[in-house]
């Protein structure tokens, strides 16, 4: 972070001095966790749905931060003050120091600033985007999947004197939440990987998903960058929403002249890697080899390439570091390959319908028999797909159709909210130990450890908030049941 005086956190928040902050008391750092705190930082005390952040100082303090961000006066086991900036809203005053940071990085040393929206591998893109820029000049990007109006400001702040590119993920869960993050740091690029039917209950429909996401290319000055999504018909009709200029990507080129990055002779290989030519936008054409898992993150690779050669990386270098560069982020298509033979892939981290049918899609291509005839097993495990409003039963009960149809081999659907994938994996087809469904992740594992046999793949997909990702963590760990079993009877 650039240093800051509290008189000066005070200025660009409105906010009040308490008696025992000293003015120029230097502030290194900024944190919402009272245990990430370090010497010299500034402590925000947020209030939270489960706890409130004022009860924190304290501890805040004994780890070195030297200010907090309060919304009232609160005190030491003394009786004194805490030192701090009494703001009516914490959040809105960590947004305010955010904009000023990023507004005096632009103008101290030109500072890019290149925004991501999407339903679906905005993390992905930002991840794939980090290590193509990093080879321009210090780069700043989200840790793990910051992108609201805590997790913008989170990013900001990591950003120091000599940080040349700034990438920020922007999530929403209603109209107007993109528009306030691109008030705060104002992109230059903006990028639109999707409009899926993620949040849809929250949002009321697909229409306001994509009213939402165009937020972003409408914030865009003329002197920036629409980047986006030609294979999406709601993003690509988002040109008529910017003064920017537009470059599109995408599998579908519209018509030869139509600038942009295209994916031609799109294949995935044995492992489930996506193998393509990457067309430049300058014209020339690369073979790329990508170390991610799925067909589907073809769209996040050339968002993130289009993005990279525009600021200025030579397309030829953009296609180099894509080469087999898989993901940094834990639970996107994360694989795991235990020593028993059975293969985890861990993308539980979220979920909608587009990202599930894209995740069973490379689950039954990677089941496909080999050049010898030999097939492997295909295992999906599926959580509740969250947030999806009155489209939830609909969904849920393609889910289940989807896997049968695709020839999963075993289904095994884990608690209530789900429920109506397997009972419609049922209705499909499905007998006798084809489909499982149990209340609880704990059932889930016993019926993985007492199931799975060498050679197996197991896809481990949910929300976040079903917490299949640490049954996948937990099953990676594991070697017990028939698998290990035949392994040890090989003595």
């Amino acid at each position: 972070m650039i240093d800051l005086l509290s008189a000066e956190i005070a200025e660009i928040t409105g906010g009040r001095l308490t008696h025992t902050a000293h003015p120029d008391t230097q502030v290194l750092g900024v944190d919402t966790d009272s245990r990430d705190c370090e010497t010299g930082w500034l402590f925000v005390a947020k209030p939270g749905e489960a706890s409130d952040g004022h009860h924190f100082i304290d501890s805040a303090m004994k780890q070195g931060a030297v200010l907090a961000l309060a919304e009232r006066e609160t005190h030491a086991e003394d009786g004194t003050v805490h030192p701090a900036i009494i703001v009516p809203d914490a959040v809105i005053a960590m947004g305010r120091i955010a904009a000023a940071i990023v507004s005096r990085l632009k103008a101290a040393n030109g500072m890019r600033v290149v925004g991501i929206t999407g339903s679906a591998g905005k993390t992905t893109t930002k991840d794939l985007l980090a290590a193509l820029l990093s080879e321009l000049g210090p780069t700043i990007a989200p840790v793990g999947s910051y992108n609201g109006e805590v997790g913008v400001p989170l990013t900001v702040f990591r950003a120091t004197a000599e940080t040349k590119y700034l990438i920020v993920e922007m999530g929403a869960t209603g109209i107007g939440h993109i528009r306030y993050l691109t008030d705060m740091v104002h992109p230059e690029v903006g990028v639109v990987l999707g409009v899926g039917s993620a949040h849809a209950g929250e949002f009321g429909g697909i229409e306001n998903i994509a009213k939402a996401k165009g937020e972003m290319v409408e914030a865009l000055l003329a002197t920036g960058l629409a980047v986006l999504n030609n294979d999406d018909n709601l993003v690509a009709a988002m040109e008529s929403r910017t003064n920017a200029p537009v470059l599109r990507f995408g599998i579908q080129r519209t018509a030869t002249d139509t600038p942009g990055v295209w994916a031609q002779d799109l294949d995935v290989d044995a492992d489930g890697h996506p193998v393509f030519t990457l067309v430049s936008a300058d014209a020339s054409k690369h073979h790329v080899v990508s170390g991610l898992i799925g067909r589907h993150h073809v769209a996040n690779i050339l968002a993130a390439a289009a993005v990279a050669e525009y600021l200025g990386l030579d397309a030829a270098r953009v296609a180099a570091v894509l080469q087999g560069l898989g993901p940094s982020s834990r639970w996107r298509m994360e694989r795991i390959e235990r020593a028993d033979g059975v293969s985890i892939i861990n993308d539980a981290y979220n979920a909608n319908p587009d990202s599930m049918r894209a995740a069973l899609v490379t689950l039954a291509e990677l089941g496909l028999p080999d050049a010898d005839g030999n097939a492997r097993r295909t295992w999906a495990v599926l959580g509740e797909m969250l947030e999806l409003g009155d489209e939830s039963r609909h969904e849920h009960d393609m889910l289940g159709r989807i896997a049968v149809r695709m020839n999963i081999k075993k289904l095994l659907v884990v608690g209530r909210g789900a429920k109506l994938a397997y009972n419609s994996a049922v209705l499909e087809g499905s007998w006798g130990d084809e489909a499982y469904y149990v209340e609880d992740t704990q059932a889930a594992a016993r019926i993985l450890k007492e199931n799975l046999l060498p050679g197996d793949i197991v896809l481990f997909k949910s929300s976040n908030g079903s917490g299949l990702r640490f049954l996948g963590d937990q099953i990676a760990e594991t070697t017990s049941g028939p698998a290990a079993a035949k392994e040890g009877s090989a003595q």
